[in-house]
């Protein structure tokens, strides 16, 4: 499940630095107080999961996404196109062979802080080890004299033969 979330946030970072640029730095884990801005941090909310058909699961990935903003006096102004930046920015992106769609995306300010968050949610498929076959078995089995293999008698005098009981 972590290799699908570390996927997921390579892909948002990916993306980010294609929408924003060199101008803004790009975290995903939390620095403390001083730290550059203009700036996005990438944290992982949540994972739920639910057995869908067999041994297919749905899972959902919550994410947030916060952007410090610069000191410019239009912080406000600012986060609100950032914000509508990263609904386009963040609708699609591109994860192992295909792509996966941004959901339930929704944001907000708090404490000078936008907060964008967007769900990534994707069918897996949960395949078992395979078990390794058994090349050989044998069985033996001694009845009043005779050594029964497989199926056949084996007569202590070495001769084979149907089993027959008498």
């Amino acid at each position: 499940m972590f290799k699908i979330i570390n996927s997921i946030t390579e892909a948002i970072y990916i993306s980010l630095q294609a929408e924003f640029g060199d101008g803004y730095k790009i975290c995903r884990e939390e620095k403390g107080q001083g730290a550059e801005v203009p700036a996005f941090l990438i944290r992982w909310q949540r994972s739920t999961g639910s057995q869908f058909q067999g041994k297919r699961y749905f899972r959902q990935n919550c994410f947030c996404i916060r952007y410090f903003p610069g000191e410019s006096g239009k912080e406000n102004e600012e986060c609100q196109t950032v914000a509508e930046r990263l609904f386009t920015c963040l609708r699609w992106l591109p994860v192992g062979a295909g792509q996966v769609m941004g959901t339930n995306m929704q944001c907000e300010m708090a404490d000078g802080v936008l907060q964008f968050f967007v769900n990534y949610d994707r069918f897996v498929r949960e395949d078992s080890a395979p078990v390794p076959k058994m090349e050989e078995i044998s069985e033996e089995v001694s009845v009043k004299g005779q050594v029964k293999h497989a199926g056949k008698e084996k007569s202590v005098n070495g001769t084979f033969g149907e089993h027959r009981e008498g």
